[in-house]
């Protein structure tokens, strides 16, 4: 069964479009079938493509975030995807009471860093703030790493 992920940041422009490409990268490298997205919790950049530092820094380790576009978050990506996974507490906390408003049905939004647990942080921190693209990166990686891993744990699991 193909799993459908939607990575979530504030803007939608270094955080979670990396995570969207480094995921489907690496899930199809790994024979996940898998359907990824990303969007923001705000909008100012709906339309726009991925900053431009954070597509370079993708680009050298081979992931191309160029055709990618911001959008913002919407109550239908609680049940349109399996899994919601947010950067950081700010995320959290807004997609939760998004998905609240809405009646609180479908996928509920969890921390993407889970899935990296030896790395450091809850909280992936923001290069639109750091400048730190590279660290990013790594900790994009780190944590779909980790959810590939939990996703095939899971579906070889019994019932699954």
């Amino acid at each position: 069964m193909t799993q459908r992920i939607l990575f979530v940041c504030l803007g939608n422009i270094c955080r979670s479009p990396t995570a969207e490409a480094v995921f489907r990268v690496l899930a199809g490298a790994a024979g996940l079938p898998v359907t990824v997205d990303s969007a923001g919790t705000g909008g100012w950049h709906v339309g726009e493509p991925p900053h431009p530092p954070m597509v370079a820094a993708a680009a050298r380790r081979g992931y191309d975030l160029r055709v990618l576009r911001a959008r913002q978050l919407v109550a239908a990506d609680f049940t349109r995807f399996d899994h919601v996974l947010v950067m950081d507490g700010s995320n959290l906390r807004d997609a939760r009471a998004l998905q609240a408003r809405a009646g609180g049905q479908g996928a509920r939004p969890r921390l993407f860093l889970d899935h990296a647990p030896g790395c450091g942080f809850r909280d992936m921190p923001d290069p639109w703030y750091s400048g730190d693209f590279d660290r990013t990166l790594d900790l994009v990686e780190a944590a779909s790493q980790g959810l590939i891993a939990w996703l095939a744990a899971q579906r070889q699991a019994p019932g699954a």
